[in-house]
């Protein structure tokens, strides 16, 4: 399945308004690479606060949309969907770098590709875009757990 709609996405991943960051999936090759799209709208409950005179999404979020791309690569390669039993959490984030802003009417094309898998952790690159312009890097780590095993 190389595109994914809103729904199949929703498929792969547990978040919803106002955290869910994907949008559709451009291209999916299990065990290599995804390529997601973010239409980033006005109407998104941060920028009334971040920055009131010249709305900027948070690098956080910019972030938080590599995990979720990540996440259903992730997936797509185990040929399995995220359980209720389960949580997919950031294990680390190497060498971010944010290039320029964005704004709202933007549309984030992210990019993630798998580097590497050892013992239940993933690791990934990401490079999020604006058309041809860079505005985000990072590698980051990621890992599913069960539910409850973190307060172990």
């Amino acid at each position: 399945m190389a595109d994914m709609d809103i729904h199949q996405v929703l498929e792969y991943l547990p978040q919803r308004f106002p955290i869910l960051m994907i949008d559709r999936v451009l291209t999916c090759e299990p065990g290599k690479r995804i390529v997601a799209l973010k239409n980033v709208s006005i109407n998104e409950p941060h920028f009334p606060g971040h920055f009131p005179l010249r709305p900027v999404m948070p690098g956080v979020l910019i972030l938080e949309a590599m995990a979720q791309a990540a996440a259903i690569l992730a997936f797509r390669t185990l040929g399995e969907k995220p359980s209720e039993k389960s949580i997919y959490y950031y294990a680390g984030i190497d060498d971010a770098r944010f290039k320029r802003p964005v704004e709202p009417g933007d549309q984030l094309l992210i990019d993630v590709q798998i580097l590497g898998s050892k013992r239940g952790i993933w690791k990934f690159g990401c490079a999020v875009r604006v058309g041809d312009a860079l505005v985000a890097q990072a590698d980051i780590l990621c890992t599913v757990r069960p539910v409850g095993a973190e307060e172990k």
